[in-house]
């Protein structure tokens, strides 16, 4: 709705920008909080949460180039204008969950338990990530005529301007806070290490699989079928949650 928030001379504050900043500042913080309550640790938490933030901006940001791979092709410099809106998260999930397990084995911490303290961050991370989206007006939905539909009007916004969109975006940060809820309410409930990331990875993966219905913009078709790239990752990542999930269940996992 709002790409620019302000401008001071040559100095731009983009909205995308900002509200992917608060995410992640505010899910470090929330990271580091539960890290101290647990006896993790927490400036190797702050150590694994740069490494996770800068590979999730990379990851984020090539898959999203291999999607548009055309137009990148002829514009490689726009490659780094990050600000501009143009990050798929499941590249940035994948490689910074690479990147996290590397630190995490690097610096001796307990995988699972790791896990499971980044969970609550990584969604509400999102919440605000998506009002980023929102702002800048990527990640748009088709067509609707519901009145909730969202129109879309400045003309610097990466959506269609003029016509009424379904606002996945804002739909998108409705279920990453409905995740964090249930994540926050479950986390002492669990006796196996690594549950609690997993619910995350299953309920992420089902409700993206779903909004990815409603979604106008392009997520790739590199895989074909009816159904977009995104939404073959979503699939793949509930039923790896679930298989691993049997897996750590039929294990007795030690306490670290």
């Amino acid at each position: 709705m709002f790409p620019i928030l302000f401008q001071i001379g040559g100095f731009t504050v983009h909205s995308y920008g900002l509200f992917i900043a608060a995410g992640f500042l505010l899910g470090i913080g929330l990271a580091v909080k539960e890290a101290r309550r647990k006896g993790i640790p927490a400036e190797k938490i702050l150590d694994l949460s740069f490494y996770i933030i800068l590979s999730a901006i990379l990851g984020s940001r090539l898959l999203y180039a291999m999607i548009n791979y055309p137009h990148y092709l002829e514009h490689p410099l726009d490659f780094f204008k990050v600000w501009e809106g143009g990050l798929v998260f499941y590249g940035g999930l994948i490689l910074s969950f690479l990147t996290g397990l590397w630190i995490i084995r690097k610096q001796k911490l307990p995988f699972w338990k790791t896990a499971d303290l980044m969970a609550p961050s990584i969604a509400i991370g999102q919440v605000f990530g998506r009002l980023g989206c929102f702002a800048a007006g990527c990640c748009f939905g088709q067509p609707t005529n519901r009145f909730w539909g969202i129109t879309f009007s400045h003309p610097d916004s990466l959506a269609p301007t003029g016509i009424a969109l379904h606002p996945t975006q804002l739909y998108e940060s409705l279920t990453g806070l409905l995740i964090f809820i249930i994540l926050w309410f479950l986390k002492d409930k669990q006796k196996v290490p690594g549950r609690l990331f997993l619910y995350y990875l299953f309920l992420y993966g089902l409700g993206r699989w779903i909004l990815e219905f409603f979604r106008g913009d392009n997520r790739g078709t590199l895989l074909g079928g009816s159904w977009s790239d995104t939404q073959y990752i979503s699939i793949l990542l509930v039923f790896f949650s679930i298989i691993m999930g049997c897996y750590l269940n039929s294990k007795k996992i030690p306490p670290g």
